[in-house]
C-alpha cells in the first residue's frame, strides 16, 4: 500500500468518525459505498470536504464522474494525484 492510500484511509476514519474501523482494515480496491464500507451520500460530502482541506483538490457537485472518483480508496488516490496542485 502506498503512503497516499494509507493517508486516505486514515482520513476516512477520522473525518467520518469510524472509531470501530482501523485504517488498515479498509481494502484499497473495495467499494466505499453500499456493499463495501457502507458509506452514504452524507459521508461522501464530509469526505469530499476533508479531502479538499488536506489535499487542496475539489469535487464539483455536478460532475457525473464523482461516483467513479469515490468508488474506492484507489480511485480517490488517482483523482488526488491527477488534480493536486504542485
Amino acid at each position: 500500500m502506498d503512503s497516499l492510500e494509507l493517508e486516505i484511509k486514515q482520513l476516512i476514519v477520522r473525518a467520518l468518525d469510524l472509531e470501530d474501523i482501523a485504517p488498515e482494515a479498509i481494502e484499497t480496491n473495495s467499494p466505499l459505498f453500499n456493499d463495501g464500507l457502507g458509506l452514504d451520500s452524507i459521508d461522501a460530502l464530509e469526505l469530499g470536504i476533508a479531502i479538499k482541506k488536506k489535499y487542496n483538490v475539489s469535487f464539483s457537485a455536478e460532475d457525473p464522474e464523482n461516483r467513479r472518483h469515490f468508488a474506492s480508496v484507489s480511485a480517490l488516490a488517482s483523482f488526488i494525484r491527477a488534480n493536486k496542485p504542485i
